[in-house]
């Protein structure tokens, strides 16, 4: 029974969010097809050099988030209050916010530059960049908001949220792109708008007096922002990692097959942004049971919920494989407008090479969860930097080096086998370690 009763919790916070991950990642694959159709390879190449700062506030969103829900959770399941953990959260959120505006406001230009941007396509790329940068506090409160909700026994409402956001998105990209001709800046205020109806629907949560934190007069505590981060920075390398990737990935795109080249390279990454969101969304569904089972010393029910996610990884991972690779000729298509044959030719063969990390990068990102929810935090973050600096980027500029495109395909795959058996390593010694009953501060 308690078999069963873990199983069917798993399935309906796990797979709820991975709807809602599936529609947030739909953000960016709704921008790259709607530009691809309405500005071509140029508006692709613009689109992939501005993902990267996209990736660091959505990141900076969820290392708040995710690392503070991680802390109200496990003090929840102690029988304590969260109201401070939310409140310095909500401080935290708003600090880090105002930086972003003020950075898209006047550095924009300097951002552009720094990402590679040559004369054709620096106009677009600003325009997209200044907007999200500009969006950034409202980013990075619904993420924040999003997190805190599900862990509150609420993760319908979070998927609902995340849902109606993320449709009304794709909505807004097709009426502003085409019937209104509103080009690039149309497809980036459409992905901006998206957080504000999301955080509409959070509202109902708070309006109907259903949670059970609140904001509360209280100072900044150093101690509790420390935890927030320590919980938090595996979600935020991870997003980080994926930006900072994309930006060493286009410089050295650009080198080998030119604006082309970085065009196919989007379409690739940003449908890998999708599959590896059902990942993300199975981790961090799960990740409310797991920090619960972790604070209430259910060791069972705990080690149940990591071999579940892992199960649901591999079998997830097979069925999208094979679509792939028997589809990747009409996938590409759906993203080459033009009918540019080199861009076809480079991004069909990219699907099927980097495409074999998914089941890897899977499991990597379901044990960085599990470590994270709970004593095992270093951990995570060596399972973090080791997907992205540390190995990512010297295996780029190695194996491009050798193989050309070729080489650049093969490092997601490469990279994600090598840390997946660095990780077997890890869990090993981990999982069988009980879970110790730690004092958690600043509950009330």
């Amino acid at each position: 029974m308690k078999n069963k009763k873990c199983l069917n919790e798993f399935i309906k916070y796990s797979f709820l969010n991975v709807f809602g991950m599936l529609g947030l990642s739909l953000y960016i694959l709704a921008d790259t097809f709607f530009i691809a159709k309405g500005l071509g390879p140029n508006g692709l190449t613009a689109l992939n050099l501005a993902i990267p700062v996209y990736s660091i506030v959505h990141g900076m969103g969820l290392l708040i988030g995710i690392g503070g829900a991680i802390k109200y959770s496990i003090a929840k399941s102690r029988g304590r209050r969260g109201n401070a953990i939310f409140t310095n959260a909500i401080y935290l959120t708003i600090g880090i916010g105002i930086i972003f505006f003020i950075a898209g406001f006047f550095f924009a230009d300097v951002v552009v530059k720094s990402m590679g941007a040559d004369d054709s396509i620096f106009k677009m790329s600003k325009t997209y960049i200044q907007i999200i940068l500009l969006f950034a506090p409202i980013f990075m409160l619904n993420n924040v908001l999003l997190c805190f909700v599900r862990n509150d026994d609420a993760p319908k409402l979070a998927t609902i949220a995340m849902l109606t956001g993320s449709f009304s998105n794709i909505v807004l990209d097709y009426i502003f792109i085409f019937p209104l001709g509103m080009g690039i800046f149309g497809a980036v205020l459409a992905t901006g708008l998206a957080p504000v109806i999301s955080l509409s629907i959070i509202s109902l949560f708070f309006i109907k007096k259903k949670n059970n934190f609140t904001l509360k007069k209280c100072r900044i505590s150093r101690d509790l922002i420390w935890q927030i981060f320590l919980r938090g920075i595996p979600s935020l390398i991870t997003e980080l990692s994926a930006g900072i990737i994309i930006i060493v990935f286009n410089f050295i795109i650009l080198k080998i097959k030119g604006n082309i080249g970085v065009a196919a390279y989007g379409v690739v990454a940003n449908l890998s942004i999708v599959v590896l969101s059902i990942y993300i969304g199975i981790a961090q569904g799960c990740q409310p049971l797991m920090s619960s089972y972790y604070g209430a010393n259910r060791e069972k029910e705990l080690k149940l919920t990591v071999r579940y996610a892992i199960a649901a990884v591999v079998t997830i991972s097979i069925m999208v494989y094979m679509v792939i690779f028997c589809g990747a000729e009409y996938i590409t298509l759906l993203f080459n407008s033009q009918g540019n044959l080199m861009l076809q030719t480079i991004a069909v063969k990219g699907l099927r090479i980097y495409f074999l990390a998914i089941p890897f990068a899977g499991f990597n990102i379901i044990i960085t969860t599990y470590f994270a929810s709970t004593s095992h935090t270093s951990l995570a973050h060596i399972i973090s930097i080791l997907r992205g600096f540390i190995l990512m980027i010297p295996t780029a500029f190695i194996l491009s080096r050798l193989a050309d495109m070729t080489g650049v395909w093969l490092v997601f795959p490469l990279v994600e086998i090598m840390v997946g058996i660095m990780t077997v390593a890890m869990v090993k010694k981990a999982v069988a370690l009980p879970c110790p009953s730690l004092p958690i501060s600043g509950e009330r």
